[in-house]
């Protein structure tokens, strides 16, 4: 006899994403009022910078840190975004206090967090990195970022991956 058990999705293990993997399609609000979808972007490098939550200190480190050497990230033919399981409203305000120079995304419903297996325990995204290569394939994840060096470490990472550095004309 085999015996099925219904699980509810919020007790599922989420998805354990690896490079190679197909990067899963979203579309999210985002702090400068435009919706990405990761499909519109497909031809390009997408870096997806998941952290916990807005307002607080090792988000505010992270995204200062995107924000402060943004620029080495920029060097690089590549579309960042940080993103978070707080509404547009929060995140709109966050990025205002910041003085942020990047769209924060915002998924509100979880159901790209769960999609990229994000969403923890605490219902808030883990500090996750996801860097998705032109074709729409992950080719890095960094589960270990550092709030205060998250842009030097992009860029380090832009760098070990041969993403192309944009052209300066």
């Amino acid at each position: 006899l085999g015996l099925v058990l219904a699980v509810p999705a919020s007790s599922r293990p989420a998805a354990d994403l690896k490079p190679g993997d197909k990067a899963p399609d979203f579309s999210l609000q985002a702090t400068d009022g435009k919706t990405y979808k990761l499909s519109d972007l497909a031809g390009k490098t997408v870096v997806v910078a998941w952290f916990p939550k807005a307002f607080t200190g090792g988000c505010t480190k992270e995204c200062k840190s995107l924000k402060e050497s943004g620029e080495t990230i920029r060097a690089y033919d590549v579309k960042y975004f940080a993103a978070s399981v707080d509404d547009a409203e929060t995140n709109k305000k966050f990025a205002e206090s910041l003085e942020l120079d990047f769209p924060v995304l915002s998924d509100p419903s979880k159901a790209t967090a769960t999609a990229y297996g994000v969403l923890n325990e605490n219902q808030v995204a883990s500090r996750w990195t996801f860097y998705i290569a032109p074709d729409g394939k992950i080719s890095a994840v960094d589960k270990a970022v550092k709030p205060d060096t998250a842009a030097a470490d992009i860029a380090a990472k832009l760098a070990e991956l041969k993403v192309a550095k944009r052209s300066s004309n």
